[in-house]
Formats: structure tokens, C-alpha cells, sequence
């Protein structure tokens, strides 16, 4: 007969199989080009946004800068602050791969969500304002800052939701200032491989 904390330490053990990669940062700062770069070592890739993107596709919302960031707010408001992580939750679960990066977390409640199905680990990338200003304005994506003002504004409420705790909070810090894109993944994946051992 097998005891009751048996089974409790097998599924505690199975449900921290996974090791989840947060990364961290403010906009602009490398995140996607490192979650993007790292796919060819067999890591799957999923992307707190998208989620965002998803869900103001179904509500019919244009997916402004602007429109993304008030949308965020409102699910944390009505579904608490780990609201977004739990739109990924399924996603992480159903991964094949057996390490999860997850491209652009903001807040510690997001990462507590996460620990719940894997083990997790923060990794901020740091850039200057300057930095992620010419990126961001560069990749032509819908919610780009159309300006210095809509950029600052869109740092402000970045740092509304809890992320200069998650970056303050980070199991590692890359600064991506001066480095090439390879320069960046390779940095990332070392730091990674590091904490798969």
C-alpha cells in the first residue's frame, strides 16, 4: 500500500518538472529577441502579450499600444494580479519541451502562478531608454510608441503592475547595452544551461 505522502511528494515532484524561464524587463529591452534566439536549443516560447492580443482579438479590441495596456489593466483589476499568467497556464502544461520560456512577465504575482506548475527562474534583461526606444520604434509592431511621451507612459504603467519588483527580484541580470543579438542569446542560453544542471 503505498502511504498518502507518497503520493503527495510524486505529484509535488511531477508538477515542478518543467523549469520555467520568466523573462523580465521593461519594454524594448531584448526579451523577444532572446526567447526568439533560443528556440533553436529546443525550448518552447510563449509570450505574455500574445495572450493579451488573444483576448482583445475575441473582445473585437484594435491592438493599439494604448488599447493592450488598458485591457492588461482590467483582467488584473477584475481577475487579480496574476491574471495574464493564468491565461498561459494551459499552454506551459501542454509544452513538449521540459523548459518554458515565457517572454515578458511583469509582476511577482505572475511568477507565483507559474511556480504553481514548474519550477521557476527570473532572468531580466536591462537596457537603456535610449536603447529600447530605437528598438521598439524600429520593429513595426501595432502597439509601438508613436513618441518620447507615449514611450514614458507605457514605462509608467510597466512599472504600475509590479515590474521593477520582478526585475529587482531576478535569479539573474543580462544588460543588453552594446551587445550583438548573438552576443545576447548566447549570454542567455549560459545562464540558462546553468540552471538546467
Amino acid at each position: 500500500m503505498i502511504s498518502g505522502s507518497f503520493i503527495d511528494w510524486k505529484m509535488k515532484f511531477v508538477s515542478v518538472s518543467k523549469l520555467i524561464i520568466c523573462l523580465t524587463g521593461m519594454p524594448g529591452a531584448g526579451k523577444t529577441t532572446i526567447a526568439e534566439g533560443l528556440k533553436s536549443k529546443g525550448f518552447d516560447k510563449i509570450t505574455m502579450g500574445d495572450a493579451v492580443r488573444a483576448e482583445a482579438t475575441r473582445r473585437k479590441i484594435e491592438p493599439t499600444g494604448s488599447n493592450l495596456g488598458k485591457l492588461m489593466i482590467e483582467l488584473r483589476e477584475k481577475n487579480g494580479p496574476g491574471a495574464v499568467a493564468e491565461l498561459i497556464v494551459d499552454d506551459i502544461k501542454n509544452s513538449k519541451s521540459n523548459v518554458v520560456l515565457v517572454d515578458g512577465v511583469r509582476s511577482l504575482a505572475e511568477v507565483n502562478i507559474l511556480k504553481k506548475i514548474g519550477t521557476v527562474k527570473i532572468l531580466a534583461i536591462h537596457a537603456s531608454g535610449d536603447t529600447r526606444y530605437k528598438f521598439l520604434t524600429g520593429r513595426g509592431r501595432s502597439d509601438a510608441p508613436s513618441n518620447r511621451d507615449d514611450f514614458t507612459q507605457r514605462d509608467s504603467r510597466e512599472i504600475g503592475v509590479g515590474m521593477s519588483e520582478s526585475i529587482a527580484l531576478a535569479d539573474e541580470t543580462i544588460s543588453n547595452n552594446n551587445m550583438t543579438i548573438e552576443e545576447l542569446v548566447d549570454t542567455s542560453y549560459h545562464v540558462i544551461k546553468g540552471w538546467m544542471n
